[in-house]
């Protein structure tokens, strides 16, 4: 099952309260506060798996907590800090706060990692309080809350060339002759419902990835046919190749839908580089006029020259950016709670 979007509830651990104590030892009648200090909460971390390639984990796991610190004790004894709670994603995971709908992060790299929810600061206990003129201090700080948010995962596939057309084009059937991958071939639409990868060997020494994304249609974009779940994956593609069945009657009205739904979905996509492919040559057909190339992946016609070329057009083509909806002054909600500090205070005995 290839799960691509799932939402989740993350809460940090709360830092634990300070302690409120005093030196107690035979001979040493006035021993002063020794109240130790409150271990910090817990944190939320997002960690890149490369060892994973969809959401599906986090699908059945609605809330995620790590633990609270620990109190602080007498003797100048310090609580414990909270354990951090690591949840693993796979690479290209964009990372959202569900209410706000902002961008916190967009996660690539092979361990990289992004705290999403920071644990609460430990209280401070009865050692910070003493003074000249007050030595008996009963005073200390509860410790602060961890960061709840509610947190939206969206995954787009890492690919170098992603291949874009109607249900049929060939797409699965050209990914399937020129990678390893096996996406489902067969001759109705729609016989992709998820997206697949696949590694193409362009040189004896360089390789680069290939995604099959499902067919769109008209009105993808709008949420029609398998389009609109799937159009996200061809953000992070750096390449895009067009392919177009060469038995098609009306190849300028399928290249014109095509380009219509990736511009009304992601008007950017459009300037990305691109290159238009007539595919099942060998089932006859006229060249088009705006073709680049054609191709036959069933007798592998022209397959070596395609794959050069898109070769030759990844030396030069940039990575894609996924733009945030923060100002550029704004940071997320992502720190501890900066409210005013509990303190916790009694009369003293002097």
């Amino acid at each position: 099952m290839f799960v691509d979007r799932v939402e989740i509830e993350v809460t940090a651990g709360n830092g634990g309260d300070g302690a409120i104590s005093f030196r107690r030892e035979k001979f040493i009648p006035k021993g002063g506060p020794d109240g130790g200090d409150g271990g910090r909460g817990g944190s939320v971390i997002l960690r890149v798996d490369p060892q994973l390639g969809t959401l599906l984990d986090l699908r059945y796991r609605k809330k995620v907590k790590a633990a609270n610190g620990g109190h602080g004790m007498g003797a100048k004894k310090y609580g414990r800090s909270g354990k951090d709670e690591i949840v693993r994603v796979p690479p290209g995971t964009v990372v959202f706060d569900a209410e706000a709908g902002e961008l916190l992060g967009d996660l690539t790299k092979s361990g990289e990692e992004m705290v999403v929810a920071q644990g609460g600061k430990g209280g401070k206990g009865n050692i910070h309080f003493a003074t000249p003129t007050k030595r008996t201090p009963r005073k200390a700080t509860e410790g602060r809350r961890g960061i709840s948010r509610r947190i939206r995962f969206e995954l787009k596939l890492l690919a170098d060339v992603g291949l874009v057309g109607l249900p049929n084009a060939g797409k699965s059937t050209l990914l399937s002759v020129v990678s390893a991958a096996r996406p489902e071939v067969a001759n109705y639409p729609f016989t992709t419902l998820t997206p697949h990868l696949g590694i193409v060997k362009a040189t004896s020494t360089a390789n680069f990835v290939m995604a099959d994304i499902p067919g769109l249609i008209e009105g993808a974009s709008d949420g029609k046919g398998l389009g609109h779940q799937f159009l996200r994956h061809i953000e992070r593609t750096r390449v895009l190749a067009v392919l177009i069945d060469s038995l098609e009657e009306k190849p300028q009205e399928v290249y014109d839908t095509l380009m219509g739904e990736l511009e009304a979905y992601n008007p950017d996509l459009l300037e990305r580089p691109r290159i238009v492919v007539r595919t099942k040559t060998d089932l006859g057909g006229e060249p088009f006029e705006f073709e680049d190339m054609a191709i036959s992946a069933v007798t592998r016609d022209n397959l070596d020259a395609l794959i050069y070329r898109l070769w030759d057009m990844l030396q030069d083509a940039p990575i894609p950016e996924i733009h945030s909806d923060l100002a550029e002054d704004q940071e997320p909600e992502n720190g501890e709670d900066d409210g005013p500090e509990v303190i916790w205070e009694w009369e003293d005995d002097e």
